[in-house]
């Protein structure tokens, strides 16, 4: 009974004296932040991406070049017809002068409200199966030699790739920032043996095995990375709700699309608890290896 009282005295000693261990509870917090805060840059580019490849892929825009203004019009309301009339496309629809004349306006000035201007025929064309472009051209080209046909998501591959290339940026920081905090929380391990080499070896004379001494300093861990956990998920995730609302009152359609997905919300959520198991398992590899090494 003797025994087992020192014994349940030196493990309190280690738990209270930890203290030390719990300095690493705010680098946790920032370590979280930053992680949470990277995945949600990979979650969000991947799904912007998603959804600007979904939007691009089915669409078209054919430019008729003619001198004759007359005989362009005549040869845009064929194509138009003429695509109207496939089943693969959903819409076909010119696009007024004046809305041409707009977009050129930062290049032309007050030049390009002359209605002697040769200006090309645009058309606005979606498809329901983004399969179709090709069947949807030769159509074109068949009414039109001189067409030209441009597909919108080869002016956004560009954008695409660059939002690929953000997604996969994401994910390295996150797996860096995981690595850190497994070195940060190993660093931790060993600095309370350390600081406590007296009470462990008291605590071996009284019969205590390298696996219970370890259970004392993973329940420490534990504990302080939940609270470090808590502190930079919560911290985190009320950020990312704060930029959420920015963008969506910004009305951009490109940006948009940053938003989150509920399932993305619930993955981010579960990052406190990976982490938690993380630093717990990284602990106790961390002592029972320091225990078998040196004590």
């Amino acid at each position: 009974m003797s025994r087992h009282r020192e014994r349940s005295t030196a493990e309190r000693r280690v738990l209270d004296e930890a203290g030390g261990l719990r300095a690493m509870t705010w680098v946790m917090a920032i370590m979280l932040f930053l992680t949470v805060l990277a995945a949600a840059l990979g979650l969000g580019t991947r799904q912007s991406a998603r959804a600007l490849k979904r939007q691009l892929a089915g669409r078209l825009t054919v430019q008729l070049v003619e001198g004759d203004p007359a005989r362009r019009e005549a040869l845009a309301t064929q194509v138009v017809a003429r695509l109207r009339a496939m089943p693969e496309v959903t819409r076909a629809t010119p696009v007024p002068r004046a809305d041409l004349t707009r977009l050129l306006r930062p290049w032309l000035g007050d030049a390009g409200d002359d209605p002697e201007l040769p200006m090309p025929a645009m058309i606005d064309v979606d498809l329901a199966d983004a399969g179709a472009v090709d069947r949807v051209a030769a159509r074109v080209h068949a009414t039109s030699a001189t067409a030209r046909v441009d597909r919108h998501g080869s002016w956004m591959s560009p954008v695409s790739g660059l939002m690929t290339s953000l997604t996969w940026l994401a994910a390295g920081l996150v797996a860096l920032m995981l690595a850190a905090t497994s070195a940060v929380v190993v660093l931790a391990a060993r600095a309370g043996l350390e600081s406590h080499r007296a009470t462990i070896e008291v605590m071996h004379m009284l019969g205590s095995t390298d696996v219970q001494v370890a259970r004392l300093f993973q329940r420490r861990i534990a504990l302080d990375a939940t609270v470090g956990g808590a502190v930079g998920g919560l911290g985190g995730l009320g950020v990312l709700a704060f930029i959420g609302d920015k963008l969506s009152q910004l009305g951009s359609e490109l940006l948009g699309n940053i938003a989150l997905a509920p399932a993305d919300w619930i993955a981010l959520a579960l990052i406190p608890v990976l982490f938690v198991i993380m630093a717990t398992l990284a602990a106790r590899v961390a002592v029972l290896a320091a225990l078998r090494r040196t004590l």
